[in-house]
């Protein structure tokens, strides 16, 4: 059986590893090479056009030549304007076009995208950081689960790794562990604790095809988890990055107005987009400058695992072999 689980049997995979959506650090190049070597890569939409400037549809296609094996693609679909759901919606219609059938959703009700996905033959994992959101994703027809934990980067949860499993293996579906996943030694645990595979995106940046800038990868490699931090400053509610000259000089809590702005529900919608507009501006810039003067860099605490900038692929196999040969295959 070797690393079969659920979810590598829904995905179509060997090994259950994700190389997890990342803005603005998901590109076409480190999609293949995570899903070439057995793991499957996913597609950030927003990081292929806006950032690197493809064409979506050109993009899909061009990690088609450099590999055959299963890719998937994130969509965020928070509630927001009209303009922004029919984009994603036309992605979510061209990646199925392209032959994609794993999909990752967040931040929203993920009902619409299962209706599209299960109609073409593919399935939906629904990123989740509580029992009361996987019960809502659940209702929604949602195959699988991305249990977001508190060491993840980004959004990270509130819930270590094994009471969050605790609280959702009552749904009967594939779990996915996000979060603190840095070396084969946390892999290996994870798929013994339950988990039918893990999600990483910080061990992924460090890596040889990630176009990240050299400077966040260096930070990555050189920094421990005391130094990974939760700023409100990004997108107005806590987000782990690492902390940074840059850091400190802005703080970490948003402004008073924007706190209250947060929290009324006629202006939180608005506050969210400003802020979304503006991190999407902040972290495209700061991810891929090369001086590393503009230090903003997300990432989780697997920082503490992860000592060197090495080829996607080998991380693969090496965390794959890991496993197989800890009598840890999983079943799940």
């Amino acid at each position: 059986m070797g690393l079969e689980t659920s979810f590598t049997r829904h995905a179509g995979i060997d090994v259950p590893i994700i190389c997890g959506a990342m803005y603005p650090c998901s590109n076409p190049e480190l999609v293949a090479a995570a899903s070439e070597a057995g793991a499957i890569g996913i597609v950030q939409p927003i990081s292929f056009t806006y950032v690197y400037g493809h064409d979506f549809r050109e993009a899909l296609r061009l990690i088609r030549r450099m590999t055959h094996k299963p890719i998937g693609m994130n969509a965020l679909i928070e509630q927001s304007s009209k303009t922004y759901r029919n984009r994603m919606s036309a992605w979510i219609d061209i990646a199925l076009e392209e032959g994609v059938s794993f999909f990752i959703t967040s931040l929203g009700k993920p009902g619409w995208v299962v209706e599209r996905v299960h109609a073409a033959g593919g399935v939906v994992y629904h990123d989740v950081t509580e029992h009361k959101w996987a019960a809502k994703g659940i209702d929604e027809g949602v195959d699988g689960l991305i249990a977001v934990n508190d060491r993840a980067g980004g959004h990270a949860g509130p819930k270590g790794a094994a009471p969050l499993f605790d609280e959702l293996a009552g749904f009967g579906v594939p779990l996915i562990c996000a979060g603190g996943i840095g070396d084969e030694r946390d892999f290996a645990a994870a798929l013994k604790l339950g988990y039918a595979g893990v999600q990483m995106g910080t061990r992924f940046i460090a890596t040889r095809e990630c176009r990240a800038s050299q400077a966040y990868k260096d930070a990555i490699v050189r920094v421990g988890e005391n130094d990974i931090v939760l700023s409100e400053r990004l997108t107005g509610v806590p987000v782990s990055v690492i902390r940074t000259p840059y850091i400190d000089r802005v703080g970490l809590k948003a402004g008073p107005v924007a706190r209250w702005m947060l929290r009324g529900s006629r202006t939180k919608h608005f506050m969210r987009t400003l802020y979304a507009l503006r991190s999407l501006w902040q972290l495209k810039h700061a991810s891929l400058d090369r001086t590393g003067i503009k230090d903003y860099w997300q990432a989780g605490k697997s920082v503490a695992g992860i000592h060197a900038i090495e080829p996607a692929g080998d991380i693969v196999r090496r965390f794959a072999d890991a496993a197989l040969g800890s009598d840890l295959a999983a079943s799940g």
